[in-house]
């Protein structure tokens, strides 16, 4: 993955997906940067400890950074549920701030200039771009989630609703809970068999292996998945972890838009 930094906020992006034309992309971090080069908290969750009026502020500040005149939230219910933005189908969104959100896990958009977000702090975000379509998706995936194949499902959507060919896609899949950290001691309750051989010792799971093996049988070329392989509970300095911090840990912000 590469650096890229606007207005204060430092973005990660997939070479891949970067190279997309008309397509933009970027992970942020748990920091932006002042004037002077100081960090700043970036929480951009709501009901995890920080007040209203400061969440809001740094939603203004990295959506300032990150572009896109509306912006979309996921409600991120640890569902299946896929949801498309269309101005047609949606009121706009209010002003001053100009975003919205939309029920589910999953947001797609044809539209340019709105920009899908997800919000984690251990689940994946997982980008998807079809250069073909120009269409884009983005994909809140925790492991309820992903035992439910929310990714494929999106995959689905994106085919029936926009006609896109899952050979043509691009995908990266965010910084997450790595194998190193995702421990699960009740997985023969908690984890279908079918997901049992991703197992490690330890009662570890590869949830990273899961999406790529998700995306591949949706038809996604393996070769045009990228996987960051950042575990978000491994580095605290970074991101924040609901495994390592706590329930009242933040969220930080995994963003993909359509180009004007």
């Amino acid at each position: 993955m590469r650096w890229v930094a606007h207005r204060g906020v430092r973005f990660l992006q997939f070479p891949a997906l970067a190279a997309v034309p008309g397509v933009w992309h970027g992970i942020c971090t748990r920091w932006a940067h002042d004037g002077d080069g100081r960090r700043l908290p970036l929480n951009i969750g709501m009901n995890n400890g920080d007040p209203w009026g400061v969440i809001t502020a740094n939603r203004r500040r990295m959506l300032a950074a990150a572009g896109g005149h509306t912006a979309v939230f996921a409600r991120q219910v640890h569902g299946t549920e896929v949801a498309v933005w269309d101005p047609a189908a949606h009121a706009a969104p209010p002003a001053p701030e100009h975003w919205t959100a939309l029920g589910g896990d999953a947001l797609i958009t044809a539209v340019t200039g709105a920009a899908l977000l997800i919000q984690t702090a251990d689940c994946q975000s997982v980008l998807l771009a079809d250069p073909a379509r120009r269409v884009v998706a983005n994909v809140h995936s925790g492991w309820r989630g992903s035992i439910r194949n929310i990714v494929g499902r999106t995959v689905q959507t994106m085919v029936q609703r926009f006609g896109c060919d899952p050979e043509h896609l691009i995908a990266g899949v965010g910084p997450s809970l790595g194998p190193c950290c995702a421990e699960f001691i009740h997985y023969r309750r908690e984890i279908p068999a079918a997901y049992w051989p991703y197992r490690l010792p330890g009662d570890h799971f590869d949830f990273w292996r899961i999406t790529v093996d998700q995306l591949a049988d949706a038809g996604v070329p393996s070769e045009q998945v990228s996987v960051s392989g950042l575990c978000t509970r491994c580095n605290p300095g970074l991101f924040f972890s609901h495994r390592g911090e706590g329930a009242a840990t933040g969220r930080f912000a995994a963003v993909i838009r359509l180009a004007d």
